[in-house]
């Protein structure tokens, strides 16, 4: 194996919601509050347009910005995580009075960049989770493509005998030969991410992954 295999299986119900944050269950009745009350935050007239299109562009912006070489595919847990962190966040800053001019804005945009930031982190920690196990692995996760359910499987190099290599190998095999008879709609991910191979796996930090795993 010269690089780290990495497969995904995508959903095919279709979903018109786009946006990691956008799939989480809270997130429709959240951002109406804050859409709707946004004409309270601020002293001056110009920020409630502008805090306006943050808010309603939130998801697509999210996407445009996650620059990931690799699905953008969350666990539930981990998109309940950076939830619970953003509608915190957004809630404390709504609770406040009327902010000077500027304050509001900028406010959002460190949320929503912060939000940015959780988020690369969630899907790139499972990844190398799931990179670290010998042979296929797969976790249950969501597509922050459409919010359809889906899982990854990964190939892990951390076998620790060859009769475990045999077994991973073998295992890797038949994964293959089951993924080309399926009827669904799949796509097989292969890229060349140094990082990704041993011996740079074992002693990975997330910040040297985040760099890999990132689109320039």
């Amino acid at each position: 194996m010269g690089m780290a295999l990495l497969l995904c299986l995508v959903g095919v119900t279709a979903a018109l919601a786009h946006g990691c944050l956008h799939c989480h269950s809270k997130f429709s009745e959240k951002f109406s509050f804050y859409r709707h009350h946004v004409n309270l935050k601020s002293w001056w007239v110009g920020d409630i347009p502008v805090s306006g299109a943050l808010l309603t562009d939130w998801s697509d912006d999210t996407m445009k910005e996650l620059h990931l070489a690799i699905p953008a595919e969350i666990t539930r847990e981990k998109l309940d995580e950076v939830a619970t962190a953003v509608y915190q966040r957004m809630d404390q800053l709504y609770q406040g009075k009327m902010y000077f001019p500027g304050y509001f804005p900028n406010e959002l945009r460190n949320i929503f960049r912060e939000q940015v930031r959780l988020i690369q982190n969630a899907i790139i920690e499972s990844r190398l989770d799931c990179q670290r196990h010998c042979g296929i692995f797969q976790y249950e996760t969501i597509s922050c493509n459409n919010c359809t359910d889906s899982h990854v499987a990964c190939f892990g190099y951390n076998c620790e005998s060859s009769e475990q290599w045999e077994s991973a190998v073998q295992g890797l095999l038949n994964y293959i030969n089951n993924w080309h008879k399926q009827d669904v709609s799949m796509s097989l991910v292969s890229p060349a991410f140094r990082c990704l191979e041993p011996p740079h796996l074992a002693n990975l930090t997330l910040e040297d992954a985040a760099e890999c795993l990132k689109q320039p």
